[in-house]
């Protein structure tokens, strides 16, 4: 989420809107190799999507997928289609998967989010057709609408330009690109429109009302006005007539398949939503709820929460006040589409949250530890998350970390208590128990804590011990701990005390039952 904040700060104060690039829709279909390995590609799991019995994963490098719930990934990187560029959203209709790509490009001294195309496959990954960045010509300055010549700012580059969350209704396809706004396309991207949102002076719109606005995210040379309703970042389809629309600005709302649009916002309504900067959107179909990961924008009021609609948007509640939520998933009990009741799990910047009784109380997930390996995550900070309904009453819950890989919960008993599984990509794949290594290597306690990882053949007590240069105790990490397999334990940097300890060459030793001490070198740098 650090991402989008430094998006909008970015945004707000670089022009890019007003370069000309040509509007190219590559399209083309690729075989590409598939190879498979024991991880997803990177430690950073930003979008997850699960169709029957196959798991998508949007990461930073990459789009990487399971069929055996775990046992083994097939990674899609660094080919004709993925490139190197990481994922913003990923999404499944029909017989189709699509992911969205984005990269940062170095721009005036500051990184833009830089849309990188579309990509679908028809066929479960074997074959892949590639998609340009949705953009406009330099000449698209007007759009119909109704009775309305709605004047509309060209979006001519990649750049602040990236889809974040897509949608899918009968034959179209909806995505939610930040500064190319709200689009949709009925042939499979061939060609792309432009939907027009209300502007923040206005709390609906229907093509029969007299309109005086311009579709404008920003100011500049086009013209003055600059609507935050027209910085996209999230949308859900209920049906082919109903949708929802997450923006800087707030949440909009049409019945009519994309035509007409009511707007909810912090101030316009007597129970309002917590903030106007809605990151993420979900529908839970066991109650017909819709969810909202409301974030602070610019208003004094708002807050951070967690934004919830039982009558369609007439009123809201607020759970999780001053949580910043990134992602929404749903236990279905019973059968769909009558499902009986659910769960609501909640992926934040502050740990995993779960609800059985539709958001009055909540449950945290504590400390998550591998139930086989031990090892544990030292990161609270959740991207993603979804359900895999497995019967009745168990799930797989699949949960993207920010950058401590990817973890499995095989929910059983709808509370914390049952297997934590976790995935994580290391810089080796195997090592022997006469090995050890640490990494990154230096780091920076400062935002960012190294991982030694070591292997124990059968069970054994082990402890790590972490010296500084003169060989004297800093911190003892753990103590006559049984382990077995491949183990990765960390370091924050900090001593028994739990300051930060200063730059230097630091020393550990592994203890492993009655086996030789394993020794390894840390450098501190910050």
């Amino acid at each position: 989420m650090k991402k989008i904040i430094f998006i909008i700060l970015a945004f707000s104060t670089i022009n890019l809107l007003g370069q000309d690039l040509p509007k190219d829709y590559s399209l083309g279909e690729t075989k590409l190799k598939k190879v498979s390995e024991s991880t997803p590609n990177s430690n950073t799991v930003e979008r997850i999507e699960i169709h029957e019995n196959t798991i998508w994963f949007g990461t930073s490098k990459g789009l990487s997928k399971t069929t055996d719930n775990g046992s083994s990934f097939t990674n899609y990187y660094n080919d004709t289609i993925f490139g190197t560029e990481g994922l913003s959203a990923i999404g499944h209709s029909n017989n189709a998967i699509w992911a969205a790509k984005w990269h940062y490009e170095e721009i005036a001294g500051s990184d833009v989010a830089t849309g990188g195309g579309l990509c679908y496959s028809t066929d479960e990954g074997n074959t892949w057709t590639k998609i340009a960045q949705p953009v406009d010509d330099s000449g698209d300055s007007s759009i119909v609408y109704g009775i309305n010549n709605i004047r509309a700012l060209p979006v001519t580059v990649a750049q602040q330009n990236f889809t974040y969350q897509m949608a899918f209704t009968t034959n179209t396809i909806w995505i939610a690109s930040f500064a190319g706004g709200l689009r949709k396309s009925t042939d499979m991207g061939v060609t792309w429109q432009r939907v027009v949102l209300p502007p923040d002076t206005l709390d609906s719109i229907k093509p029969t009302d007299s309109l005086s606005f311009s579709l404008q995210p920003q100011a500049g040379n086009f013209g003055k006005e600059a609507y935050l309703n027209h910085r996209v970042f999230s949308v859900v389809a209920v049906d082919d007539d109903t949708l929802y629309v997450g923006t800087a600005g707030g949440i909009n709302k049409s019945t009519d398949g994309g035509i007409s649009w009511i707007k909810f916002n912090h101030t316009n309504q007597d129970e309002p939503i917590s903030g106007n900067f809605i990151l993420r959107l979900a529908y839970n179909y066991a109650d017909h709820s819709l969810w909202a990961a409301t974030w602070k924008a610019e208003g004094q009021t708002e807050y951070y929460a967690v934004s919830v609609t039982y009558n369609g948007g007439k009123t809201w509640d607020i759970y999780l006040p001053d949580e910043k939520t990134n992602d929404f998933a749903f236990n279905y009990y019973g059968q769909s589409p009558s499902y009986s009741y659910s769960d609501v799990i909640a992926a934040t910047d502050n740990g995993l949250y779960r609800s059985n009784n539709s958001g009055t109380t909540w449950l945290s997930a504590p400390t998550i530890i591998d139930s086989k390996s031990y090892f544990g995550l030292s990161t609270n900070e959740f991207a993603s998350v979804e359900s895999q309904k497995l019967d009745e009453d168990s799930f797989n819950i699949w949960i993207g970390t920010d950058s401590e890989g990817l973890v499995k919960y095989s929910d059983n008993s709808g509370t914390w208590n049952d297997s934590w599984t976790v995935f994580f990509k290391s810089g080796s794949t195997q090592i022997t128990q006469s090995e050890t290594y640490a990494f990154p290597n230096p780091f920076s306690p400062d935002n960012e804590v190294t991982k030694i990882k070591y292997k124990v053949d059968g069970y054994s007590n082990v402890t790590i011990r972490i010296f500084d240069f003169g060989i004297n105790l800093v911190r003892t990490l753990i103590e006559n701990t049984s382990r077995t397999g491949e183990q990765i334990t960390t370091w924050d940097g900090k001593d028994e005390a739990g300051k930060i300890v200063p730059n230097d060459v630091y020393f550990y030793r592994i203890d492993i039952g009655s086996s030789e001490p394993l020794f390894g070198k840390i450098m501190v740098l910050m």
